[in-house]
């Protein structure tokens, strides 16, 4: 039996290097949806004159009356101080999280916020999950149909009839926002969309504000596969799927709920390729653990 000796080391180089393996796919599996990865941040240019420190204490409740909020609502919208030290500010999630990650998400707001735009005036940061902004009193406001923010695919895909599925999306979208009350989800021939107003704009405006996103959409991404546009009041985002959209609960819904349980069915199909994964890596360790058995059984 002094065959088993040398062969086990061999067994455990195996399944070091296998778990080693697995250690690097899961953070790319996790990181492929971060919800709170940044897409684009917008600083005022003037900064407190602050030499009694008032409006940093106001700064500092009005960030935690938001983060507070956000274990319990998506959209919140508040003020601290009084007088001229007063700071507005409000906070909102993206339709589809659930509770605690809307929570996890605004929660990295804050210091994000003060990274990026110091003791600005006024500030906004958008994350893929969820934004927040804050301005103090007399701040000079803007249309909501202002555009703060694109980004389109670099993947053009004109002549193979998307312009006409993507249009066909977009119109369902208009639609869905109003009757979705600001926010709606839907697919439509391998194009995902998805729409979102500010959560005081009314359903009239919302429509409206959607349908200027994707007018811009149409001329700012033109036949790009994927895009993004960010008005002051509202947003929208495309994907064209040529191989089928990722399952989704359902294929048109404004429900918090049918999206959710879409990034269910991203979270099972991880599971399951890193299942698959793991079974495949310990027949592999399995089947070289035994053809060194034999090969040194041979050797006897």
């Amino acid at each position: 039996m002094g065959f088993l000796s040398k062969p086990v080391p061999n067994f455990f180089l195996y399944l070091l290097l296998f778990f080693f393996s697995l250690q690097l796919i899961i953070p790319l599996a996790e990181s492929a949806t971060d919800i709170t990865s940044l897409v684009y941040k917008g600083c005022a240019k003037q900064t407190f004159s602050d030499p009694t420190g008032v409006y940093s204490q106001s700064l500092s409740a009005l960030f935690g009356s938001l983060v507070q909020q956000s274990t319990k609502a998506k959209f919140f919208k508040t003020n601290s101080g009084s007088g001229q030290t007063t700071i507005s500010g409000l906070f909102q999630c993206r339709g589809d999280l659930s509770n605690s990650d809307c929570y996890n998400c605004v929660s990295k707001l804050p210091q994000m916020s003060n990274n990026l735009c110091g003791k600005t005036i006024a500030a906004r940061v958008q994350l893929i999950g969820c934004y927040m902004l804050y301005e103090i009193s007399g701040f000079a406001q803007i249309s909501g149909m202002e555009m703060l923010f694109k980004t389109c695919g670099g993947t053009n895909i004109a002549g193979s009839g998307f312009e006409e599925r993507r249009d066909t999306a977009y119109t369902v979208l208009e639609n869905g926002v109003v009757s979705g009350h600001g926010f709606y989800t839907t697919n439509y021939q391998q194009v995902y969309v998805l729409g979102q107003c500010q959560g005081d704009v009314g359903d009239s405006d919302c429509g409206e504000c959607v349908k200027n996103a994707v007018q811009r959409a149409q001329v700012e991404c033109g036949s790009a596969i994927s895009g993004q546009i960010y008005l002051h009041k509202c947003f929208l985002s495309y994907s064209y799927y040529p191989n089928g959209v990722p399952r989704r609960s359902s294929s048109s819904s404004s429900s918090s709920s049918s999206s959710s349980s879409g990034s269910g069915n991203t979270g099972k199909t991880v599971a399951i390729i890193l299942g698959g994964a793991a079974g495949v890596g310990f027949l592999v360790i399995f089947l070289l653990f035994a053809r060194n058995l034999m090969k040194k059984h041979d050797d006897y």
